[in-house]
């Protein structure tokens, strides 16, 4: 996973919830709810299930995404210097 440094966390999050969100369609088809308020209904009840099951696995994607986002941020840095310091040493030597 080098080359999506923080994809694991990520991917398990969403997949976890997915898997709540299958869970919750299923219960709520086997009580009875048809048409849209068994979806809305799975949603709701998938969204508070992930909330409160998946406290852990929320915090590991959050801080995969903001290392993800603050390695970004340093690359653009970086390169907004160098670009800065080639600007400089091309104007000093013509």
């Amino acid at each position: 996973m080098r080359d999506y440094p923080g994809g694991v966390p990520l991917l398990r999050y969403t997949l976890l919830r997915l898997a709540v969100l299958v869970l919750a369609c299923g219960l709520t088809w086997l009580l009875g709810l048809r048409g849209w308020l068994w979806i809305v209904a799975a949603v709701l009840i998938a969204g508070a299930v992930s909330y409160l099951v998946l406290p852990r696995q929320r915090v590991a994607a959050v801080t995969a995404l903001e290392n993800r986002a603050a390695t970004r941020k340093r690359a653009q840095r970086r390169d907004e210097d160098a670009d800065a310091e080639d600007a400089a040493i091309d104007g000093t030597e013509g």
